[in-house]
């Protein structure tokens, strides 16, 4: 069966987005590759940049926590305290910092340089995530920097050479054009999981993605996603 998902998936089993500045994708990275480990199967990690300010505003808190700006309902500010308490208790369980944010960043050229990553390898993918997660996550990195995350390529083990052409040009493109199909497809958020004809949005779908690369094999994992009010 043929539809948006399944085009956009392509000829891959499985093909997950995640953003660097997504606390969810994060705790996600590992869990998910050990259920990919378990099938025996390659996963395709494509960049989408959220905009976080399209549904849960902005702000921006200085060192200590304060809050300088912000464009938040008092509705969206309860969200987001509870996504990082959310986070937290998942984090915690496997020694992961998770620091709020100091202001919405743009993330764009962090997943530039996820796509630079990737076409180094999947080991050098793995590298590099799993280089430039934990600092930020810590607030020690400015990811709308091109050189620090060249450095950070750097430290991966990566090549750095012509990474900021790229990330002016051929990768800035490339970039946009995921996010773009992505967007038309109906992926919103990450991490989603593309399997099959489908989309599964969050970790929570994580036993339902591995029922069905497992081949649909006994009773389908029954959970529920995210609630979302009007």
């Amino acid at each position: 069966m043929s539809n948006a998902f399944s085009e956009l998936r392509g000829d891959h089993p499985l093909a997950v987005y995640i953003d660097l500045k997504s606390p969810y994708a994060y705790i996600a990275i590992e869990p998910t590759r050990d259920m990919a480990r378990k099938h025996g199967v390659a996963i395709d990690w494509r960049p989408f940049t959220l905009d976080i300010p399209s549904y849960l505003g902005s702000a921006k808190v200085d060192k200590k926590g304060k809050v300088t700006k912000s464009k938040r309902t008092a509705t969206q500010w309860k969200g987001v305290k509870y996504a990082y308490m959310d986070v937290r208790r998942y984090a915690n369980l496997t020694g992961k910092t998770t620091r709020g944010t100091v202001k919405i960043w743009d993330s764009s050229l962090a997943g530039i340089a996820m796509l630079w990553a990737k076409a180094q390898g999947a080991e050098a993918f793995d590298r590099f995530v799993d280089t430039v997660y934990p600092p930020f996550w810590n607030r020690e990195l400015d990811i709308e920097d091109v050189a620090v995350l060249e450095s950070v390529l750097a430290r991966a083990g990566l090549e750095t050479r012509g990474f900021e052409a790229y990330a002016e040009g051929e990768g800035r493109a490339l970039h946009d054009e995921i996010n773009e199909r992505a967007f038309d497809a109906g992926v919103f958020g990450v991490p989603t999981y593309l399997i099959e004809d489908e989309a599964w949005f969050g970790r929570e779908h994580l036993p339902r993605v591995s029922w069905l690369l497992g081949g649909r094999k006994g009773d389908a994992p029954l959970m529920m996603n995210r609630s979302f009010a009007a």
